[in-house]
């Protein structure tokens, strides 16, 4: 009999299966598919030495990923986001540094400023480990991230570059996710700036050797008898001495205790027995996985760097939701990375792979204005929509109403409370997330638990320390902003008034100005602020939205 049986050889598995066997506990992980890594996939090829077509980014407060690789040995390198960036919002294409693309109607750029800080604002008062426990979380949760962004925005480029970052970070249109839960991931994430950088951001770094080199080595110090590969688990069933998992192949493996450590939406093809709490099978029957396919465009070489461009996009409306460069470190194998997903992605999932690939080239081609792009050296994919042991990406996502309905039963299993999967903070698309439930769930139920991919459960084993597990809450150091990025609201209107007012924005309400000047503007107070602007700006095509 094994002491614990482990659900999964992902990050979050094989992170509690060693932290298990190094106290001498004996462990088994049992992995459906045929390699060790979950939704993190290296591809290895001469062609193009390798590339990750799963998770892949790491940057700053990723403390327990960026921990786990040095001590493994897996080095980083930064991703190349110093030059240009371009953004196709609304039809029209723009270069830009930072974070924000470029808003030349200065009312819009002031929409967008306060938008970010305003999220932020309304994010940090989220609890993390039980966002449904807000004050006001049944008013957010009720409504869409779209609802929200109505609400809160007044210019249609605010509007489509904020619902252009949900469908980035989520993989699902604004419409279908509630707003609570895009507020508790911002939270979770340190911040709009902290989620959406390259630069002292989430997508800073990426692995030498890729993502995937991480769960192979921990796989090789747990040792290969004790990681059995392409035995998906069918049956879990609990008895009087422990329990018994059964594979798809018929083999039975009885253990003391089982961790689950796969997506929630794969635990419907799993049987339990007694059955998971009705209210936790309804809570994982409405958290879907995302959708996106990742795509890689390999060339022969960085032109667009030679023009001055660092290869990372974004568009509302062309077929790549978000790009990036993925040249190697050392220059070789130059290649662009590009998210397709949402809609797009469920659309484009009914092509060829030789469909989507000439889609991709004519869009980068599009937007950069270089027809190299067109004559790409190689392409390759993943659909993590037809993955079979994923069911989506980059992680589960919840609708309106779902976290404050079903939120207590996120942790609460209760007889199954060990064999589950729990979450006490939101799914993430990064590895960082992924290592902490391992450690977590191999410590007492007091210590704090993330839980993208592994759970809490009762397990005290002599020897274990939930203090050397606890999560480190890190003060967030501020993050350089371009002067496009997040623009001061008085040097934004010294440039245009050539004045040096003393003025501020308003929260409350809108306010209707003459027909002739446009459907709304921001509120602004200061002393004959408004009638200045109206007088001077009456007909400036910067006041419509």
């Amino acid at each position: 009999m094994y002491d614990v049986i482990i659900l999964g050889a992902g990050i979050s598995g094989l992170a509690a299966a060693r932290l298990l066997h190094q106290t001498g506990l004996n462990v088994l992980v049992l992995e459906a598919r045929d390699r060790v890594g979950g939704r993190t996939h290296t591809l290895h090829d001469p062609r193009f030495g390798y590339t990750d077509v799963g998770g892949a980014y790491v940057g700053p407060t990723q403390n327990r990923i960026l921990g786990l690789a040095e001590e493994l040995g897996v080095e980083t390198y930064r991703v190349d986001g110093f030059l240009y960036s371009l953004a196709d919002i609304q039809g029209s294409v723009r270069r830009f540094s930072g974070l924000v693309p470029p808003i030349y109607n200065p009312i819009g750029l002031l929409d967008m400023n306060n938008a970010i800080r305003t999220l932020d604002k309304m994010a940090d008062e989220i609890p993390p480990e039980a966002p449904w426990k807000h004050s006001n979380a049944e008013q957010l949760d009720s409504m869409t991230a779209k609802e929200l962004i109505e609400r809160m925005v007044w210019a249609e480029s605010t509007r489509r570059l904020l619902n252009l970052f949900v469908t980035t970070v989520f993989c699902v249109e604004a419409h279908e996710i509630s707003a609570l839960s895009v507020l508790w991931v911002i939270k979770c994430g340190h911040g709009i700036e902290r989620i959406g950088n390259i630069a002292g951001g989430a997508q800073e770094r990426k692995f030498i050797g890729g993502a995937q080199t991480i769960s192979e080595r921990l796989a090789d110090l747990i040792g290969s008898d004790r990681v059995r590969l392409r035995s998906p688990v069918v049956t879990v069933e609990e008895e009087a001495d422990g329990v018994s998992v059964t594979s798809e192949g018929g083999e039975t493996f009885k253990g003391q205790f089982a961790i689950s450590a796969v997506p929630h939406a794969i635990l419907q093809k799993i049987h339990f027995h007694p059955p998971l709490p009705a209210l936790k099978s309804q809570l994982i029957q409405r958290m879907p996985m995302g959708s996106v396919i990742k795509t890689v465009t390999f060339y022969q070489s960085a032109f667009w760097k030679e023009r001055g461009f660092s290869g990372c996009s974004m568009s509302d409306t062309g077929t790549v939701d978000y790009s990036i460069d993925d040249t190697k470190p050392d220059g070789s194998h130059p290649a662009i990375m590009g998210f397709i997903q949402a809609d797009k992605a469920r659309t484009m999932c009914l092509d060829t792979p030789e469909q989507r690939m000439e889609s991709v080239c004519k869009h980068y081609a599009q937007i950069f204005k270089m027809k190299e792009f067109l004559d790409p050296k190689d392409y390759i994919e993943k659909n993590w929509m037809e993955d079979t042991y994923s069911g989506g990406c980059y992680a589960s996502t919840f609708g309106p109403g779902v976290l404050t309905s079903f939120g207590e039963y996120c942790t609460d299993l209760g007889t199954l409370t060990r064999m589950s999967k729990s979450c006490h903070r939101p799914p993430s698309p990064h590895p960082r997330r992924q290592t902490v439930p391992g450690f977590q769930a191999c410590c007492p139920p007091s210590t704090p638990s993330w839980g993208l991919a592994g759970s809490p459960w009762p397990l005290a084993w002599p020897g274990f320390s939930s203090q050397s597990f606890e999560e480190e809450f890190i003060e967030d150091p501020g993050l350089p902003r371009s002067p496009r990025a997040l623009p001061s609201i008085s040097g934004t209107f010294r440039s245009y008034f050539r004045g040096d007012c003393r003025y501020r924005v308003c929260g409350e309400g809108r306010r209707k100005f003459p027909e002739h000047i446009g459907r709304g503007v921001i509120l602004l107070e200061t002393e004959d602020f408004q009638q200045s602007l109206i007088r001077s700006h009456v007909n400036r095509k910067f006041l419509y939205f």
